[in-house]
């Protein structure tokens, strides 16, 4: 039976002092599944996501991230795992402005052995795996130039690259066409899930727009996991 990219059981969190919270009663993902999480702003969707990636602790049930129980790890093994297996992409990029477009790309295989071992498995050297995603994302006419001078567009796709390099088992991408119109919204999420499917990469998306959801093999509205007023004033 394959390993479940990340598992989630009976998991439930709410905010100190606040009438909200997520329970999750289950949620499994597996190799190369993309599914779509929608909601409003401030429905707990980056909260979600945190959960799902060790930032935050649940107060209760299990998250698996490649058959390790986050709960049962110290930070420091929490983080590692983390930087091993989880590629991320944020709504802002978070780019290195400082650094070139090739640069901020092989960034994770830095702090990443097991990342840097499978970029060398796909290329004969680390910046030969990070041009080759760039290309695949129509970014090889720059991938030497500074970021801060690429179109938002751009660097969404050098942070596509920097989030897909090494094949982490998990990409999580929190709300990453906001900036987008309609069109490159939907030329992104094809882009996205290409990739990520070519390489067994499973995508966790969160997102506003619920017109993205028929691009994913799941839908997943945050709604359904939201707890009742009740029951998180009592956690």
């Amino acid at each position: 039976m394959t390993q479940a990219v990340l598992s989630m059981q009976g998991v439930e969190f709410v905010y100190a002092g606040e009438r909200f919270g997520l329970h999750i009663p289950s949620f499994d993902l597996s190799s190369a599944q993309g599914v779509f999480v929608h909601g409003e702003s401030g429905s707990g969707k980056s909260t979600l996501l945190n959960l799902m990636a060790g930032v935050l602790r649940a107060q209760a049930g299990r998250v698996c991230l490649m058959g390790h129980d986050l709960s049962t790890l110290t930070e420091r093994r929490c983080d590692a795992l983390r930087v091993d297996h989880v590629g991320f992409v944020f709504q802002q990029f978070n780019l290195l402005n400082y650094l070139s477009v090739i640069d901020n790309v092989t960034l994770p295989c830095e702090f990443s052995a097991l990342r840097r071992r499978r970029a060398l498995e796909d290329a004969p050297t680390v910046k030969a795996a990070a041009r080759a995603l760039l290309q695949d994302l129509g970014m090889q006419a720059h991938i030497d130039q500074a970021v801060q001078t690429l179109s938002v567009g751009q660097q969404q796709r050098v942070a596509v690259a920097r989030a897909l390099i090494g094949r982490p088992s998990l990409l999580i991408a929190d709300e990453p066409t906001s900036a987008l119109d309609a069109m490159h919204q939907a030329r992104f999420v094809e882009l996205l899930l290409n990739r990520a499917q070519q390489q067994g990469t499973a995508v966790v998306m969160v997102s506003h727009n619920p017109e993205l959801a028929a691009r994913f093999d799941r839908h997943c509205p945050i709604a359904a996991w939201h707890m009742s007023p009740q029951r998180a004033s009592a956690s």
